[in-house]
């Protein structure tokens, strides 16, 4: 009995319009800012039309990279509500997959912006085995103190012990795959963000991932026991906004470009790993071939690395262990560099940095659930 599990994030799939950039120029698009804009109501006016006209290719990729995941279930985050899910799914995702998630659970997170993380489930498998949905739990509550994770590292960025741990939510979905109990941790950590205090902003924001993470190890371990977690069927699934190597990009003598692999000496995503509490079925893939995302602020300063993640229990590792997962990569710009062997054609009507399907790639594993 097999089900097929992915992960995505959308990037801002958003039903409403962002004003904020006629008074924070680091929120304008970069379309606007070519033009002279004489008022507030002016920009609303532009800001409208620039959104819609963008919207409707960015969504069609979108479809195009949740269809060729072939999900059964599917993790998303930087949903904005479940009105805007519906929408996606009826005007874009259904013309391409059919009638296929018909259940849809989110919950309203922490996030300022409100994009939070969802899960769509279909009615069955592939193979025709009922995905039935048991129960959805929201963790967004839990602060810092609640489970005595803060520390002087998150006071200096400002967090203090009543604030609340996740930046969006560590929401629980239990399902039952023909009978056979899977829960799924849907998740969204803290971005890195731009540098800050003398840091980098990965460096500056990892202590907020790092109590991320020990929140989710934590919660797994109160529902299944620490002595009996290990035996369960459950997994991590979201975009963990931090990664345990990088491929750096450089300019090559050639004129084309070297791809080395750099360690990282302290991740989050080490949190979730260590003693072998759960598995990473990405890192079954070549180093060179793990990533989900393109960085570059320009030449000088461009990587590849995995921000996405399915996080297997030791039981479903171990039951699947010859399961290798796929990345999506049909979807990025053209800007994105590739290693040499690993171009993909890309779906109609990519642009060079938009549109696009989203900034991150889709990853997607066939699990024996039985």
């Amino acid at each position: 009995m097999s089900l097929r599990l992915a992960t995505f994030n959308v990037e801002n799939l958003m039903n409403r319009f962002d004003y904020s950039g006629f008074r924070n120029q680091l929120h304008q698009d970069r379309t606007l800012a070519l033009f002279e804009i004489k008022n507030e109501a002016e920009y609303r006016q532009l800001e409208q039309a620039r959104t819609i006209a963008h919207a409707d290719d960015t969504r069609q990729l979108t479809a195009l990279a949740i269809a060729a995941t072939r999900a059964d279930i599917l993790c998303l985050q930087e949903v904005d509500n479940l009105e805007a899910l519906k929408a996606f799914e009826y005007g874009y995702l259904f013309k391409m997959v059919g009638q296929g998630y018909i259940q849809k659970y989110t919950t309203t997170g922490n996030d300022m912006r409100g994009i939070d993380v969802a899960v769509m489930l279909r009615a069955e498998t592939a193979h025709g085995q009922p995905i039935e949905f048991v129960r959805m739990t929201s963790h967004a509550h839990v602060t810092f103190d609640d489970f005595g994770l803060h520390t002087p590292e998150l006071a200096e960025l400002g967090n203090s012990p009543n604030e609340r741990i996740f930046r969006r939510d560590c929401l629980e979905i239990d399902v039952k795959i023909g009978g056979r109990p899977l829960t799924i941790y849907s998740v969204h950590f803290k971005s890195m963000g731009g540098a800050r205090n003398g840091m980098n902003g990965r460096d500056a924001t990892m202590p907020v991932r790092i109590a991320e993470a020990k929140a989710v190890k934590r919660i797994i371990e109160e529902r299944f026991g620490r002595d009996h977690a290990a035996n369960k069927r459950w997994a991590i699934c979201g975009d963990l906004n931090d990664y345990r190597q990088r491929v750096v990009i450089d300019d090559a003598a050639d004129g084309g470009y070297r791809f080395e692999v750099v360690d990282e000496a302290v991740s989050s995503v080490d949190i979730l790993l260590a003693d072998g509490f759960c598995e990473n079925v990405v890192e079954r893939r070549p180093e060179l071939d793990r990533w989900t995302l393109y960085h570059t602020r320009g030449p000088l300063e461009r990587h590849l690395c995995q921000l996405d993640y399915i996080l297997l229990s030791p039981a479903l590792a171990r039951r699947n262990a010859q399961a290798m997962p796929d990345i999506v990569r049909h979807g990025q710009p053209f800007r994105t560099i590739f290693p040499p062997g690993q171009e993909v054609d890309r779906f109609p009507r990519i642009g060079w940095d938009r549109p696009k399907a989203s900034d991150h790639c889709p990853v997607a594993v066939t699990l024996d659930i039985a």
